[in-house]
């Protein structure tokens, strides 16, 4: 069917609007065409960079949008729209209702304050600025670091250029995704999506993205949800830590699941 270039020239604009990112759309379209594809082919088809149609595609997957097969070399093929962004829209109202507990939380906690107390609550703006606080944070920690990272980021800042987490520093982690060797004295759980899942701290399947608790008492959460610079919230106050440590727990328990 001939769309027309107009429309085909609008369609990457109009799919980031619900979500994609601009190679994620060129990648879902180009494989709409195809029934299934290799990177390879995948790149010459959507004119993605090579060096990105991985990424891209394993976002994709995360999304519901695509499925890989196991072959070798991997296989990808494209969800039907009626069902990918069915997938897709489900999604955004898992992440809009979230987003909506932590702002509520987030303003009762402005209004009201704890123990007659005012509820303070740090705006970051910038992935270097995110970088920098988190490894500070992490660095001097005491007892324990809990975290949940969908992406790379738990890697990036406890492996790959970590700081120095004192001795006896419990670490526990729960992720996507790991590739890799555990350090010793890390626990990793990686949890697979699925439906019931994202109802809980769903984040799209960025590298900035995750909730770091730090020995209780701090927390800082990092929204990376788009190709524009990251934002984190950083916080102490018991009303912001009780509501993502609920949120911690209640991960962990599905982990635990899955690790069963």
């Amino acid at each position: 069917m001939d769309l027309g270039e107009d429309l085909r020239a609008t369609l990457p604009e109009i799919l980031k609007s619900i979500g994609f990112t601009k190679y994620e759309a060129l990648v879902y379209v180009a494989l709409l065409g195809m029934e299934a594809g290799t990177a390879t082919e995948i790149h010459e088809a959507s004119r993605v960079p090579r060096a990105s149609v991985y990424p891209v595609l394993e976002r994709l997957v995360e999304k519901n949008l695509v499925t890989v097969s196991h072959a070798t070399p991997k296989r990808f093929s494209a969800l039907p729209p009626e069902e990918g962004i069915e997938n897709l829209l489900a999604r955004i109202e898992g992440n809009a209702r979230q987003a909506k507990e932590i702002l509520s939380e987030i303003y009762r906690g402005r209004v009201t304050g704890e123990k007659g107390d005012q509820e303070l609550i740090w705006t970051i703006h910038g992935e270097e600025k995110i970088i920098t606080r988190l490894r500070d944070i992490v660095a001097h920690a005491g007892t324990g670091i809990q975290a949940i990272s969908p992406g790379a980021l738990a890697r990036r800042i406890l492996v790959e250029d970590p700081p120095a987490v004192a001795p006896g520093v419990q670490v526990e982690v729960i992720s996507g995704s790991w590739d890799g060797p555990v350090p010793p004295g890390m626990k990793v759980h990686v949890r697979e999506p699925d439906l019931a899942s994202r109802r809980i701290a769903e984040f799209p399947p960025h590298d900035l993205a995750g909730i770091f608790i730090i020995d209780g008492k701090k927390a800082m959460i990092v929204m990376g949800t788009s190709p524009e610079a990251p934002t984190a919230l950083y916080s102490e106050s018991p009303g912001f830590l009780r509501f993502f440590s609920q949120i911690w727990s209640m991960n962990l328990a599905w982990a635990a699941r899955q690790d069963q």
